[in-house]
């Protein structure tokens, strides 16, 4: 569901020094730019629930704590066109108020901006999935969306 969301309403990413990152109600979506030509045995790559490391032809390009925790052994990083790094990590809280912040705890933080963009996508995510009849793709929203957005669980249908 959500993979075809963003595929109507685009992403947001947050820039880093070695690439972008994003996310889905589900996923964290990491893209990391290597040198043209980079092998596969040339990536180390360790995806733990909480803890995330890379190294591209022995050099370190991120390591630390997740901002929050996901589901390792659903985990997976591919090479693309031996320049593009792609890794995807599942999020154990897969609500739309579960907003990363950052990638990892204190760095690559998105700015308030990038932020504000997210938690709009999210919960219009959560809108979707909840109407599924509707298209929310391109849609604008304004008022209470941090936390998810209102929740409307307590009305009667």
């Amino acid at each position: 569901m959500s993979a075809h969301f963003e595929e109507r309403s685009g992403v947001v990413p947050c820039k880093t020094p070695w690439g972008s990152w994003y996310q889905t109600m589900e996923e964290v979506f990491i893209e990391v730019n290597v040198p043209h030509g980079t092998s596969g045995k040339e990536v180390k790559c360790n995806l733990g629930s909480r803890d995330i490391e890379l190294h591209v032809k022995g050099e370190e390009v991120f390591k630390g704590k997740l901002f929050d925790t996901t589901m390792s052994d659903e985990a997976t990083w591919t090479l693309e066109d031996k320049c593009l790094i792609r890794i995807i990590l599942m999020k154990t809280n897969r609500e739309a108020g579960n907003c990363w912040v950052s990638l990892l705890e204190g760095e690559y933080c998105a700015n308030a901006w990038v932020q504000d963009q997210m938690q709009r996508k999210l919960t219009l995510e959560r809108f979707q999935r909840e109407n599924p009849g509707f298209d929310f793709s391109g849609a604008e929203i304004s008022g209470n969306f941090a936390g998810g957005g209102p929740d409307f669980s307590s009305l009667q249908k």
